[in-house]
């Protein structure tokens, strides 16, 4: 019977492709140095909302602004991650913008 495998599931968000792909590399390295085995960063669907605005506040139904808000999202698992992995990841400090979700599975 095998034992189970502990691992940490990490989820980025953020507006700015750059800022996300950075943070990745970041939490990449931290883990790597600590001896944990990483997979990913794997880039998920980026999620698109599109407004339609009214540009005139009476009449012109036919002009219209549009804009648009990007999601950016990467998933990264770090396998068998040992105690200094895991006060290591915990220092870490990413820039304001970046969303994280962490999971222990």
């Amino acid at each position: 019977m095998a034992t189970a495998q502990q691992k940490i599931r990490i989820r980025l968000k953020a507006f700015d492709y750059k800022l996300i792909d950075q943070s990745a590399a970041e939490i990449v390295d931290t883990a790597k140095r600590t001896g944990a085995i990483v997979k990913g960063p794997v880039p998920l669907p980026t999620r698109m909302k599109r407004f339609d605005i009214l540009r005139s506040p009476h009449v012109n139904k036919s002009s219209r602004d549009q804009f648009e808000i990007r999601t950016h999202q990467r998933l990264m698992d770090i396998v068998d991650p040992t105690d200094k992995t895991v006060d290591a990841l915990m220092k870490l400090d990413l820039p304001a913008g970046v969303d994280v979700e962490i999971k222990l599975q």
